[in-house]
């Protein structure tokens, strides 16, 4: 597969090839922004022959921000909305992909540290979810194409207070938009290499148990279909970043509910991708 990394190194950002334990950097190149157009095999023939150990750096999120928007779509996998139902018996299941934001202070690398945000809330919630990043923008976008504006894919987790949803209309941006609570990586995976998005298994584990399971096919809405919904009248752009939904088994609705506190250690997991590793601080 070709996977791409975003990195530090004594302080200076760098994109690079992952080759096992080692990455062959991008000479240059110092924000994936700036290969979302290349192919793969412009990728592979750019790569430097001196590689350096994956040891050696830090691992960063994939795409920086706050350059590009994050859009995100709840409900999206059946088991998910009806383990909520009796919180909202009125609520019928959405005939489109229910559609919010994230504010881009929200996304952390791979392995950073996630604050526990004390005094804000009590009811963070973990939330695995397969991140797609836009390579080639457009509005009104055909489904059966839509496939074909993804660079790639990642793993990000939505981490949301829940109280501040409830606390703040009832609406989800404030919820799941504090400051470094959307881990994203370790990778990015070329969608080429991924092949079809709705054959990916998804988890999440919490201090080692594990609280999430399923598979991208469960989704209701698939991929392409959530990029053409979302880009009717609305331009995406290259380097936009679209969080796919969530499978069942969310704290929140949990009996009683169950929540991250300082030292727990969330990791989200995607087959084909790889696994966030966050300790809640």
């Amino acid at each position: 597969m070709t996977q791409l990394a975003s990195y530090r190194l004594d302080g200076r950002p760098g994109v690079a090839i992952v080759d096992g334990d080692a990455l062959r950097p991008l000479p240059g190149v110092t924000s994936m922004l700036d290969v979302l157009d290349w192919p793969a095999s412009r990728l592979t023939a750019a790569a430097s022959a001196d590689p350096v150990a994956m040891a050696d750096v830090e691992l960063v999120a994939p795409v920086p921000t706050p350059s590009r928007n994050i859009y995100c779509v709840g409900w999206n996998y059946l088991a998910h909305f009806e383990e909520g139902r009796h919180s909202r018996p009125d609520v019928q299941l959405p005939k489109r992909p229910t559609i919010f934001s994230k504010a881009p202070g929200t996304v952390v690398g791979p392995y950073d540290d996630i604050p526990a945000h004390p005094g804000l809330t009590g009811q963070l919630d973990w939330e695995v979810e397969v991140a797609v990043v836009i390579g080639t923008g457009g509005t009104d976008i055909a489904e059966d194409s839509a496939l074909r504006h993804v660079f790639g894919y990642t793993v990000a987790n939505d981490v949301t207070a829940r109280n501040m949803q409830a606390e703040y209309g009832g609406q989800w941006l404030k919820g799941k938009s504090l400051d470094q609570t959307c881990p994203m990586g370790p990778v990015l995976v070329t969608a080429d290499e991924v092949g079809d998005p709705q054959s990916l298994d998804i988890s999440c584990r919490v201090n080692g148990r594990t609280v999430q399971s399923g598979n991208t096919r469960q989704m209701i809405f698939p991929i392409a279909r959530i990029i053409a919904e979302l880009s009717t009248g609305l331009t995406l752009l290259p380097g936009d970043i679209v969080l796919t939904g969530t499978p069942e088994g969310v704290g929140h609705q949990r009996r009683p509910p169950e929540y991250l506190y300082q030292g727990d250690v969330l990791e989200s997991e995607i087959s084909g991708i790889g696994a966030l590793r966050n300790t809640i601080v």
